[in-house]
């Protein structure tokens, strides 16, 4: 659901008694961002306005159709019937409304507006920052709401408010569309100091009395590695010193040579190339994760999107590979 328009503000908004066909389509998009995100505050956040105005909207709507769409008490929502009636019927209308802006303004518009986009942590801050600055570039209509997270579970793109998001890892949602853009690889790797009087590393296996440091979010007591040359595959299981979600704590930890650890192979480049900590068994590695651009599915998708979407496809190839 993309942020209502600039026009519709807490000070524009039109009276139910004096709102046209466009007056009444503003206010639905109030009505349906309010049951998308939960809450008229959540709402209120989302369309960048105040609690109190969003209410007025959900009134003067109320009023223009002649009954009650919303069941509202302190600590709960929900829908009437006619609120349920009113909610299908209003999200169909917006999709076409949309869609027929669309092809009124023609496929070339220059995109407008707010894109909100979910990124994980450290991929956000430390790569995908740049193709995030073209897009910005290219199209100076647009503003984006970079927001980062790494809780997988976090994929309720309606009540949040999300046009779309970057995931790492596999994405088997049905309800979303995915693009897969690039894969990241993962290597192992370990602080000198780690490696000190022990005999040399030479496979897989040899990796399993070394202390470890474990990825929740991929890997926590058991991990797998494949041999490039033969395809042949090592699963090590053991009992980790430290699990973190963070890529970030990950790296902080391997250099304070705290135990072996598995991860994506931009993260530790630097230190890499400057002997703070060293690539163990670079025949083996552990599955490439792949990057996927997800949104949900829609019978059209604004230029704002469609325009991200072809930057970042273009894009992260390379800046994954730098």
């Amino acid at each position: 659901m993309k942020p209502i328009r600039s026009h519709v503000s807490g000070a524009s908004a039109v009276p139910a008694n004096t709102a046209g066909p466009g007056g009444r389509i503003d206010l639905m998009h109030t009505f349906v961002r309010i049951v998308e995100a939960g809450s008229l505050t959540a709402a209120a956040q989302q369309l960048e306005t105040t609690q109190p105005t969003v209410s007025r909207r959900l009134k003067a709507l109320e009023r223009s159709l002649g009954v009650r769409l919303l069941q509202r008490s302190t600590h709960r929502m929900r829908l009437t019937e006619d609120g349920e009636r009113c909610y299908r019927n209003a999200r169909e209308l917006l999709d076409r409304w949309d869609s027929f802006e669309a092809e009124l303004r023609g496929a070339h518009e220059a995109p407008a507006g707010v894109l909100r986009v979910l990124a994980p942590h450290a991929f956000g801050q430390a790569r995908l920052v740049e193709p995030l600055a073209r897009y910005l570039n290219a199209y100076p209509g647009m503003r984006v709401e970079w927001l980062l997270h790494d809780d997988r579970a976090i994929d309720n793109f309606i009540g949040a408010g999300i046009d779309c998001a970057i995931r790492v890892g596999e994405v088997s949602d049905p309800e979303l569309v995915s693009i897969r853009l690039a894969e990241v690889p993962r290597i192992v790797v370990a602080a000198p100091a780690l490696l000190a009087g022990r005999p040399p590393l030479e496979t897989a296996h040899d990796l399993r009395p070394l202390p470890w440091i474990s990825l929740g979010t991929y890997y926590r007591t058991r991990a797998t590695l494949h041999h490039a040359p033969s395809g042949r595959a090592c699963t090590l299981n053991f009992t980790p010193r430290l699990v973190t979600d963070s890529l970030y704590a990950l790296r902080s930890a391997a250099l304070a040579g705290l135990g072996v650890c598995i991860g994506s192979a931009w993260v530790f480049a630097e230190d890499l190339a400057a002997g703070r900590l060293v690539r163990l068994v670079p025949d083996w590695r552990a599955e490439p994760l792949p990057v996927h651009l997800v949104y949900r599915y829609a019978p059209h998708y604004p230029a704002r999107l469609r325009c991200f979407v072809d930057v970042f496809r273009e894009a992260l190839p390379a800046v994954i590979d730098a």
